[in-house]
């Protein structure tokens, strides 16, 4: 797990936002940490070693904007995406888990995927291959990363400053967190390949 408390103090704040930022909307940073860190900073604000009042506007539009350049890529790149080579940064089945759940959800899988690790990176991508509506776009993306950033930093920061010692419970907390948010993303995965598998097939096969 990464040392998150060391990592965000080590970025600052120019680093969160690259880091939140590239989450959200670049193919290669789908690795990065999001719920945790967001949890974890707004922690650390409550200790005053950071601003709350300026990571929540800054990781806002971080959020915003890197759903932004990830649907700016998808319309660009097009279906494209979906013959492209599996590489280091690159895993096909995380475009085709997304794709799904975008035709699954419609447009609301902008919002619901803020909240779901990995199919967040890729859901803004896959809205720019199937030219969702600029308009429609921006207002779930705008929501979604309102209620994605405010809340995971303002839960940190309120559970910093009422529960006496709190430090001492971050790490399984946040490992908790971690947790959490990846049951939906394995549930989303879990349904896909349980609708590909054929009717007929036995057992064994499935």
């Amino acid at each position: 797990m990464f040392d998150l408390v060391t990592l965000i103090n080590a970025a600052g704040y120019s680093g969160l936002f690259a880091i939140v930022f590239a989450e959200s909307g670049l193919f290669f940073g789908f690795f990065l940490p999001g719920d945790s860190l967001l949890f974890t900073a707004g922690f650390i604000a409550s200790t005053g070693k950071l601003e709350i009042m300026i990571l929540i506007p800054l990781l806002f539009a971080a959020a915003v904007l890197g759903d932004n350049v990830g649907y700016a890529f998808g319309r660009r790149i097009g279906p494209a995406l979906f013959t492209k080579k599996e590489s280091r940064f690159f895993k096909p089945a995380h475009v085709t888990h997304a794709h799904q759940f975008f035709l699954r959800h419609g447009k609301k899988a902008v919002f619901l995927a803020r909240f779901l690790p990995i199919v967040r990176t890729f859901v803004p991508i896959i809205a720019g291959v199937a030219t969702m509506p600029r308009k429609e776009f921006m207002t779930y993306n705008i929501f979604g990363g309102a209620v994605w950033v405010i809340g995971l930093l303002t839960f940190g920061y309120v559970l910093g400053k009422q529960i006496p010692n709190a430090e001492h419970y971050l790490y399984p907390i946040v490992l908790a967190i971690i947790v959490l948010s990846f049951l939906p993303t394995a549930h989303e995965v879990h349904k896909a390949r349980r609708q590909k598998k054929p009717a007929h097939a036995t057992p064994d096969e499935r």
